[in-house]
């Protein structure tokens, strides 16, 4: 007699729930088939082999219609060069260049949060944390340029503070990318464009089976649309190596470096183009840009006992260098000189954790347990001061900061009936700062040391599903570090605390391969909020704010070769005081239309719009909207060749060539021809239509 009991298969991971369907129905295939051949083999006066329960169990993911995967065949249709154009697939996340030029992390918002270069938004690669304490140029700069696309195989997005494996700046949300393993074809590639855009990738996996290799080469530049060119030169390198030392275990080891400089145009006062003193695309001051490398180790392992145990461990380090040289002001406030200045980052990041997992029951419940241990180090030095044509003149700030922070956290997941599900934990965090003075002759700057502490509570309740359709009820604590030179004064908050509350609804009611909608109404309240302050290209630690709004999604097959992904958000974000938050998005929205054609044709649309926002707390002054289309198009060719195929791809971003603005601030600057400053708009011009193509040999 066979016995194949499925109900004992607890899914825990949508998408990878017809994987798993799929397995338990082979697996009762195979077993059946043995059966009855066994049957017929032996005699039947023989005993025949009872066959034991066949169990299968998985993990669904912690639980919020907020979460999401995008997978990589959506993140090889976006326009290729700049990385950051995949976060648009996240609803209600926007990505923009910040200072006329590519070279620069990117400018991020995500629920209600201009988060500037990544203060509010986690990012990982493999677990490994992007974003960087104390940087020269803001809290949580997060440049994600060394990640090469087409090693990505899914990003996963968790919206919100409910995770305890997460920390540090996982207040609006946190973004995992991860990186494949192998690639089943080897790739050669050429891209051309306008603006002198180049782009070459090459990229193999020399083994597949025992060690699993991956190497990646990519190599970048254009000059982009302005008067004086960009001429953005970066390289990025990848080595992954992955095997299994025993048969329940398995070691990641990956390497990364960057290299990358640029020239930048910088942001231009409205007033100069309205009058026809500036070019749209023109710059001020065109000795902006910069020079970035960055070069990162991370290993990562785990073992799997034969009791539904998983110990796990990780480890990574990081060396990076910034040249930053910005103009805000022009000539504010030095008449003579200009307002130019430079800022050098230079920075050892190394950490780890160490924990253990445990699938088991509890009281006949599915449960599962973890507890971990997370700790990093940065070391830095930084140093600000002013510059005319890239040329220092005068040191402002030269500090040495070392921040460390250590994270144990516990995890519990139950779920005590078919349609309901608990996930919950406890994260806690212990920091210190130490911050020393490298300068007797600047101004007066922060020094000394300090510890702070914070424990941060999880927890998530899942209902259903019932015809396809789950509730989601969450709630979490998470927070984000301030800077180190202001967390070591008298009186200042080390770490900001965000309290995080949602609610929301999945559903697939056409079937689990068809289109799946998504709504979720949030609420996020933060202790004390990072503003920019342009005259000096820093952050300032403000009021507690409050935001909420509302999502709505929906993606997946709609008919045959046609496939959607759209979202709407709505946002309403303030200072308790009633104040607006400047540049807090209020309405975005993306969609995108995928079909795949016969004779191999792949053809995407995508929209992207992002709505009116104050930028300044009394809200006189605000940004215009604005809306963009892009094209993309992939063509197998049907050539034979003796080893391989071809593809030709085809991007066509800002389709109907609109005029729209990237990075936009309000605040005072003067030029060379005014008496006292004005306060104006300042703002970034989004790239014109531009047409990108070329050519892939997959072998």
């Amino acid at each position: 007699m066979t016995i194949v009991d499925v109900s004992s298969v607890h899914t825990f991971d949508q998408r990878g729930g017809r994987m798993r369907r799929l397995i338990v129905f082979l697996t009762a295939v195979v077993v059946g088939i043995t059966g009855n051949e066994l049957a017929r083999a032996h005699d039947p006066d023989e005993p025949v082999l009872e066959v034991p329960e066949v169990a299968v169990e998985g993990e669904r993911p912690v639980a919020a219609s907020s979460q999401q995967f995008i997978p990589d065949d959506e993140i090889v249709l976006q326009p290729q060069g700049r990385p950051a154009q995949v976060l648009r697939l996240i609803p209600g996340f926007l990505a923009v260049e910040h200072s006329g030029g590519a070279g620069k992390a990117d400018q991020y918002f995500l629920r209600g949060f201009d988060a500037d270069h990544g203060t509010d938004v986690g990012f990982f690669l493999d677990g490994m944390p992007i974003n960087l304490r104390a940087h020269a140029h803001g809290q949580g700069y997060t440049d994600l340029n060394f990640i090469i696309p087409e090693t990505i195989e899914g990003v996963d997005v968790h919206k919100g503070s409910y995770l305890p494996e997460y920390g540090d700046f996982v207040t609006a949300g946190a973004v995992n990318f991860r990186t494949r393993d192998v690639v089943k074809e080897g790739v050669i590639q050429g891209m051309g464009g306008e603006f002198s855009t180049q782009r070459y990738l090459l990229m193999f996996s020399p083994t597949k089976e025992r060690v699993r290799t991956l190497f990646a080469a990519e190599g970048f530049y254009t000059n982009g649309p302005y008067l004086d060119n960009n001429q953005y030169h970066r390289t990025n390198l990848l080595g992954k190596v992955t095997t299994n030392l025993t048969g329940r275990d398995e070691l990641s080891l990956k390497a990364t470096f960057l290299h990358s400089r640029w020239d930048g145009s910088g942001e231009i006062p409205f007033r100069a183009v309205s009058t026809g003193l500036l070019d749209r695309f023109g710059a001020v001051n065109p000795y902006e840009g910069g020079n970035t490398l960055r070069t990162t180790g991370h290993a990562n392992y785990h073992y799997d006992t034969t009791t539904g145990g998983q110990l796990f461990a990780n480890a990574y380090g990081q060396y990076y260098r910034l040249d930053l040289f910005t103009d805000f002001t022009f000539f504010l406030n030095d008449p003579v000189n200009g307002d130019g200045f430079a800022q050098f980052d230079r920075r050892v990041v190394y950490g780890g954790d160490i924990g253990y997992k445990q699938r088991g029951t509890i009281l006949g419940m599915p449960a599962i347990g973890t507890v971990g241990f997370q700790t990093r180090v940065d070391d830095v030095h930084t140093k600000l001061g002013a510059q005319t044509l890239r040329i220092p003149a005068g040191t402002t700030i030269d500090s040495d900061s070392v921040t460390v922070s250590y994270s144990p956290f516990v995890k519990a997941e139950v779920q005590p009936l078919p349609w309901v599900r608990f996930s919950g934990g406890v994260r806690g965090e212990f920091f210190t700062f130490d911050v020393s003075n490298r300068c007797a002759t600047c101004p007066e700057q922060p020094v000394g040391r300090k510890g702070s502490g914070i424990v941060l509570p999880k927890m998530s309740m899942i209902l259903g599903p019932w015809a396809r359709t789950e509730f989601f009820i969450n709630y979490g604590e998470g927070f984000h570090s301030n800077d180190a030179r202001s967390a070591v004064t008298i009186g200042a908050s080390p770490l900001a605390r965000a309290r995080s509350y949602e609610v929301g609804v999945r559903s697939r009611p056409w079937g689990p391969q068809n289109l799946e909608l998504i709504a979720t109404l949030w609420r996020l309240d933060l202790k004390s909020e990072l503003l920019f302050v342009g005259d000096e290209g820093t952050t300032e630690i403000r009021g507690a704010t409050r935001r909420q709004g509302v999502e709505v999604a929906a993606r997946g097959q709609v008919w045959g070769p046609l496939y959607v992904n759209g979202s709407f958000t709505w946002t309403h974000a303030e200072f308790h005081n009633g104040d607006a938050i400047p540049l807090a998005p209020e309405y975005t929205a993306y969609g995108a239309a995928i079909l795949k054609w016969p004779e191999g044709l792949t053809s995407q649309l995508q929209v992207t719009y992002l709505g009116v926002r104050p930028l300044i707390e009394d809200r006189s002054i605000k940004s215009p909207s604005w809306v963009t289309f892009d094209l993309s198009e992939r063509y197998r060719i049907p050539v034979k060749l003796p080893h391989g195929r071809l593809e030709a791809f085809l991007f066509v971003q800002n389709l109907l060539n609109t005029q729209w603005e990237q990075a936009i601030f309000a605040f005072e600057s003067r030029l060379r021809n005014e008496a006292t400053g004005v306060e104006d708009i300042h703002f970034v011009p989004g790239n014109p239509r531009t047409f990108m193509g070329g050519l892939a040999w997959y072998f």
